[in-house]
């Protein structure tokens, strides 16, 4: 083939690609309104099931990556800022950071590699099973049957995971400080002084919308997986990749328009 054929192949096969991602996008975005009009067609019990597993699954490594992570942030802003004399700071330039910005950002990382990932095997490797061609053919949709559930349980997780990664990393953070010299109640204080209930809020909005992206985009890859054990592979891997690439890409699109808007841009030091 020459290079004109293979670049048009490509973009065929790239452009056949995005209309089924964007065909099981509709396929859940429908299926999940009419749940709105018949909730008892919603799955509790696979979603109970599945929050559990991303949820308390993962706590025990989430809050060891929010603990680090404010200790690195402590010792590195601390040892600028005690050279100015205003160590004190760091309380409220860490308890900023984490509720705004890294503590729904890591969290999502994490869920990505953890639970999306495992969504996409899992349904993955029922596709490759030929389940979903059975339940396809009992009358059942493999979207409201399996995805929806999933999606859900990364929603609800998120915010709950969210807030104990930033947690540790306060504690992470204090304890640093206190080694430093910084009294406990002077950095409590600056992180009441720093923290609104918009920042908070708008860390938990962030992170319900990260929980969404990851769910969707890990269920519809092992919906997308070829019939074969090395698709599973490949869908596993484009689970996590995509999901990190779309929070990344959300998280910076929604940076612009808070500061485009001046949304929540003032903090008391």
């Amino acid at each position: 083939m020459g290079l004109f054929e293979r670049v048009g192949r490509a973009t065929v096969g790239w452009l056949a690609d995005a209309r089924e991602r964007m065909a099981l996008l509709g396929e859940s975005v429908v299926s999940g309104l009419s749940l709105i009009v018949r909730p008892r067609q919603f799955r509790f019990g696979d979603f109970l099931l599945a929050f559990q597993r991303a949820s308390y699954g993962g706590l025990p490594i989430t809050l060891c990556i929010g603990f680090l992570l404010g200790v690195i942030l402590a010792f590195q802003t601390a040892s600028v800022l005690k050279s100015f004399g205003v160590e004190t700071f760091v309380s409220n330039m860490l308890a900023i950071a984490l509720f705004r910005e890294l503590g729904p950002i890591i969290t999502a990382v994490i869920l990505a590699g953890r639970t999306g990932s495992s969504f996409a095997a899992e349904i993955g490797t029922m596709k490759v099973n030929e389940e979903l061609d059975a339940l396809t053919t009992m009358g059942l949709p493999p979207v409201r049957f399996l995805v929806l559930p999933r999606v859900a349980a990364a929603i609800a997780a998120m915010p709950v995971l969210t807030i104990f990664a930033e947690l540790a990393g306060l504690v992470g953070g204090a304890i640093v400080l206190q080694m430093m010299g910084v009294p406990t109640v002077v950095f409590w204080r600056g992180v009441s002084t720093s923290t609104t209930v918009y920042m908070i809020c708008e860390g938990l909005t962030k992170g319900a919308l990260f929980g969404l992206l990851v769910g969707l985009i890990g269920c519809l890859a092992g919906v997308r997986t070829e019939s074969s054990s090395d698709g599973v592979g490949r869908s596993t891997t484009s689970a996590v990749v995509w999901s990190i690439v779309a929070i990344t890409v959300t998280d910076g699109l929604l940076a612009v328009i808070t500061y485009v808007w001046g949304i929540g841009m003032s903090v008391s030091l």
